[in-house]
């Protein structure tokens, strides 16, 4: 999808958003591979899919983030997502926070909550 974006629009941001502690992609040392984002973080710096994609940063989010996030979304938006839902969207309010003002931000919501149910994220 990176490619496809900046093909359409060169100024187009597109980043990688990781687990703090298992940021493999952003060519950092991996310190805590038992984050709760699933989905996000393989801990492995050489991922395939990653090959060749114009990436513009890197953004780690922690767990407790992700998790405050999902159920922000679940709570205010009627978004029921996952851990990975709720880390897109703490990086993307982080983005804006930033230097966003007046941008644009699109976020991919990964998956829904169900599978997450018997976790710490809704329990």
């Amino acid at each position: 999808m990176t490619k496809a974006l900046k093909e359409r629009s060169p100024a187009v941001h597109c980043y990688v958003v990781e687990p703090a502690g298992a940021a493999a992609a952003a060519g950092e040392t991996v310190s805590r591979p038992d984050h709760p984002i699933q989905g996000g973080g393989y801990a492995m710096a050489d991922l395939a899919f990653l090959k060749d994609v114009p990436v513009d940063g890197y953004l780690q989010v922690t767990g407790d983030e992700a998790r405050e996030t999902t159920r922000l979304l679940a709570r205010f938006e009627g978004i029921f997502g996952g851990f990975s839902a709720g880390a897109n969207v703490a990086a993307a309010l982080r983005l804006l926070a930033g230097t966003g003002a007046g941008k644009t931000v699109a976020v991919i919501i990964c998956d829904s909550g169900l599978k997450y149910l018997s976790t710490d994220l809704w329990g």
